[in-house]
């Protein structure tokens, strides 16, 4: 079973990087491809959350409802695009990594912390490490 948002994106940063998928799903699947059918938005979002949320047995997360985690990305969806890979070396003692940062992100709200604000990083860090079956 293919799952859609979920990798390993941190585990071999100097290699390759996988972290501009969920954009380019969104970006691609969505809006831009004109051979075949598109996705509907809401499919590839709810693959890239609810889904994945409900594989894990994550229950407290997935789904916008009263009592339940929600981290929630606010895009301007025309503008959604992810840059070509660049290498930085931003690590701890100059160690590099590949990045590749996405545009036309208006918002994104983690733990009810605006965490990224038109593009930029607030420096707020709400999130947590979750290990295990989670629920409400």
């Amino acid at each position: 079973m293919t799952r859609n948002g979920l990798s390993d994106a941190g585990a071999h940063v100097a290699a390759v990087s996988d972290a501009h998928m969920v954009s380019w799903n969104l970006a691609y699947w969505g809006r831009d491809r004109t051979r075949g059918e598109r996705v509907p938005l809401e499919t590839i979002v709810h693959k890239q959350s609810g889904a994945n949320a409900d594989l894990y047995r994550l229950g407290d997360r997935g789904e916008l409802v009263a009592g339940k985690r929600a981290d929630v990305n606010v895009i301007d969806f025309e503008r959604l695009e992810t840059d070509a890979p660049q290498m930085v070396y931003d690590l701890p003692e100059g160690a590099k990594r590949f990045m590749q940062r996405p545009t036309g992100y208006v918002a994104t709200i983690c733990a009810g912390e605006l965490v990224l604000e038109d593009d930029e990083l607030t420096g707020a860090l709400p999130g947590k490490l979750v290990r295990g079956p989670q629920t409400v």
